[in-house]
């Protein structure tokens, strides 16, 4: 008799079994008796008991399939192939062998199935009949099969080769080789992701974008959000400040501790690869898997992510690593390396979130179910526009992607609109060189001249409960930053006034000298938690735009409009809240001399805008229709540059021991990398240069970055992670064969160098991401008075 009490697989047994009696009701009719297992011990005889009992019959069945995996019987039927488990698994639906005989026309058993046993005719525990040499089935089944999990219809690869077809030929339920109403899996994007880090033409790329996003539309709707966010490497909206709060340090504790891999060799690779990604994918791959992991999906990784951002307290560090292994040991394939740069927000695969906005229109054309006619072969472009508008106004995915997805792009200005509270993105200036270039371009329109203040751009929102909001130019939360303009913002407004939005520039101000101070003393403020009666350093609000009033949104109105309601709305006191000083002239001479009393008020400049016509706010654009003139630069580039030290050359002679010289970049939005624009040495006092070298020594890398872009005979003595940004003038732009900002915009070849370039000041409140395009470059070079021709330095060593 069989001892239940002397098998370590006896609840195995129990489960097998028990599934098995409620398949039979719906299956033909298999008899499995006692003989069967007879047979098996028949053929193992080198098996042994375990703690002096019977092996159990899932021992017997295993070692047999282990045995005839190594020698197959020579009396198996050609066309009868028998299939068992590798090793022993616990009995999850996915894993469990089905012996159910099969017919050849019967279909296919699914991955439920599991052992099936005629309880009827063979209990569990009845092996019985030592002597029996055969084992009987029934008529109609000759053969025994292991259970398989349906094929895929393709593969991720195979899904990525889908995407990369033309729009027009592409079906979305091809490229989605998951389920129907499946969540879509991260693999998915990570390898949507790793084609696009191949591709460099915008058109491909947002072609595969597109494809991507109308898979997901048409698929898996709901997981269209978490898509977005990953794509742009956020968790949410800026301005509402959650972020992951992860140093590098965490994430390579987590990811040896994921893979049993030392730290130390993670470090080493890191500084050889020199991208943690590409170190997680090598490991991770290397990594021999007991068991395949539960695939990870998009949804699941963006809402670890957020649960890792809203950690605190103590044990928060090891409760995010944790959440990260979770993650980690789970990931295959490529996967890990992107799982990773997305942990570090160092995504760098040249996708720019603008790129991805036209991408998004172009789905949500596609994937109209009821397409409006009368677009004609514009729709793209016209989607694509509406899409960045609306984001502009509204840079919101959680309220952008809902709208679309129930009422369609061509409404979506309708359906998602501006919301006092969410910060509008801060229309932007050209700049130029001069009063003549101003009235050239403003020939036969009004405009008006405005005092161009040297502050913190900042967007003051009141709501109609008395709540204020402060965000910076890059849309972060800045309200505990100034509490003192919170107070007089709220004392200032005419009592009529129960909601607006306000742009305007915060100056530090000597409230008793009454003069404006420079921006470095700005600077000195405390970020955050910034108590009242501790402030030093005062701020004035000098307000030159209202975006809202009172329930109306003001940004298609003309700027005489929009200004009438500003001065309105609010009552001026010296030092604390001010209109911006401004006068309405088309005389050369006049401006000439309202710009002198800009600079010798201590302002950078003036800000020229268009007051009638073309003059409505146009969020998130550098635009024309407002030009910025700043006195110290009219016989130079016309604007100062921001720009990222990425090297430095060490110092000899007087500066021994600190850097000499350093390699500055700007930043290509599209292709998201630094590219070299010129050495800088000058501008520095000895304290400055200390103060910048000992701040960059913590930065120093192995290697330069995979998103460096500079000419091979630049051999910087040490590289920089990018961290700061620097304000820096230079007398003229001019084509290099040695830089490369810019590089086949000008000159097919050749980049863009400043020449004698000067420090200014440490920016701050921008990071390295926010520095001077390489479009910006490229215009500024164009708009020199000075010929491509005569601008050439073939000897260029800048």
């Amino acid at each position: 008799m069989f001892s239940f009490c002397s098998c370590r697989h006896t609840s195995v047994l129990v489960s097998l079994s028990l599934k098995a009696a409620r398949k039979l009701s719906s299956r033909s009719p298999v008899s499995i008796c006692p003989k069967h297992f007879l047979k098996f011990t028949a053929l193992n005889p080198s098996a042994r008991t375990m703690s002096g009992s019977s092996r159990s019959a899932f021992d017997v069945l295993m070692a047999n399939a282990s045995k005839k995996k190594r020698e197959p019987s020579q009396s198996q039927s050609a066309n009868a192939k028998e299939s068992s488990p590798r090793k022993r698994k616990s009995p999850s639906k996915s894993q469990t062998p089905d012996l159910l005989p099969q017919k050849e026309d019967s279909p296919a058993p699914t991955e439920k199935q599991d052992v099936v046993q005629n309880s009827s005719s063979c209990g569990i525990g009845g092996l019985k009949d030592s002597g029996s040499k055969q084992i009987q089935t029934s008529n109609a089944d000759k053969r025994l099969v292991a259970a398989k999990k349906p094929k895929l219809s393709i593969t991720p690869e195979e899904s990525v080769s889908e995407l990369k077809k033309k729009a027009l030929d592409f079906k979305a339920k091809k490229a989605a080789y998951w389920g129907e109403g499946k969540r879509v899996p991260f693999m998915f994007l990570a390898k949507t992701l790793e084609a696009v880090s191949k591709e460099s033409g915008r058109i491909v790329i947002t072609g595969i974008v597109c494809n991507m996003l109308r898979t997901v539309m048409e698929t898996a709707p709901d997981d269209l959000l978490a898509v977005m966010y990953l794509l742009v490497n956020r968790i949410a909206p800026a301005h509402e400040g959650l972020e992951l709060g992860i140093g590098e340090s965490s994430i390579i504790k987590a990811l040896a501790e994921a893979c049993g891999a030392k730290e130390a060799h993670i470090k080493k690779q890191y500084e050889e690869l020199g991208d943690l990604g590409l170190v997680a994918k090598a490991i991770r791959t290397s990594q021999p898997l007991l068991r395949k992991p539960e695939p990870l999906t998009v949804v699941k990784v963006f809402d670890t992510f957020r649960l890792i951002a809203k950690e605190s307290g103590k044990d928060s560090q090891e409760k995010k690593k944790n959440h990260i292994k979770a993650l980690l040991v789970a990931t295959t394939d490529c996967e890990p390396q992107f799982l990773i740069r997305l942990l570090q927000t160092k995504l760098r695969i040249g996708l720019a979130e603008q790129t991805l906005l036209a991408a998004l229109g172009h789905a949500a054309v596609y994937s109209e179910k009821h397409s409006v006619s009368g677009k004609g072969d514009n729709s793209l472009e016209e989607a694509a526009k509406i899409i960045k508008q609306v984001y502009s106004v509204i840079p919101v995915y959680d309220k952008i992607i809902p709208a679309l997805l129930s009422g369609g792009v061509w409404d979506l200005h309708k359906t998602c609109s501006f919301s006092p509270g969410i910060p509008v993105g801060p229309m932007l200036a050209k700049p130029t060189k001069g009063v003549s270039e101003i009235v050239e371009k403003f020939q036969g329109m009004e405009y008006t001249c405005e005092y161009k203040y040297d502050g913190e751009r900042a967007q003051i929102h009141y709501m109609e409960n008395g709540s204020v909001e402060i965000y910076s130019r890059n849309a972060e939360r800045n309200t505990g930053k100034f509490p003192d303009v919170v107070a007089a913002i709220a004392r200032l407004k005419k009592p009529s006034v129960k909601s607006f939005v306000l742009d305007c520039e915060l100056v530090a101000y000597d409230r008793e000298k009454q003069k404006i101070l420079p921006f470095q003393i700005l600077s000195t403020r405390a970020r955050k938690n910034v108590v009242m009666n501790e402030i030093k350093v005062n701020v004035c609000i000098y307000a030159f735009d209202i975006l809202y009033l009172d329930g109306q949104l003001l940004l298609q109105e003309q700027l005489n409009v929009r200004r009438e309601h500003l001065y309105k709305s609010f009552q001026e006191e010296l030092g604390f809240f001010q209109f911006a000083t401004a006068i309405t002239s088309d005389d050369l001479e006049e401006i000439q001399k309202f710009l002198d009393d800009a600079v010798n008020s201590s302002s950078e400049g003036l800000i020229i805008k268009t007051l009638k016509k073309d003059a409505t706010y146009e969020p998130s654009k550098r635009s024309l229709n407002w030009l910025k003139l700043k006195k110290d630069y009219m016989d130079t580039i016309g604007d100062s540059l921001d720009l990222v030290p990425i090297a430095a050359f060490h110092g000899r002679g007087k500066r021994t021991g600190v850097y000499g010289a350093f390699l500055l970049a700007c930043y290509d939005n599209d292709k998201e990398e630094f590219q070299s624009i010129c050495k800088i040495g000058t501008g520095f006092s000895e304290t400055m240069l200390e103060e910048r070298s000992s701040s960059l020594r913590s930065k120093v890398i192995e290697k330069p970055k995979s998103y460096y872009r500079y000419g091979d005979t630049l051999s910087p003595d040490v590289w920089f992670e990018p961290s700061e940004v620097w304000e820096v003038k230079a007398a003229d732009l001019t084509i290099s064969p040695v830089h490369r900002a810019a590089v086949g915009t000008v000159d097919p070849d050749k980049g863009i160098s400043l020449r004698f370039p000067r420090l200014l000041r440490v920016r701050e409140d921008k990071n390295p991401e926010q520095a001077s395009s390489s479009e910006m470059v490229a215009d500024m070079y164009n708009a020199q008075k000075h010929t491509q021709k005569d601008n050439q330095d073939e000897n260029d060593d800048v």
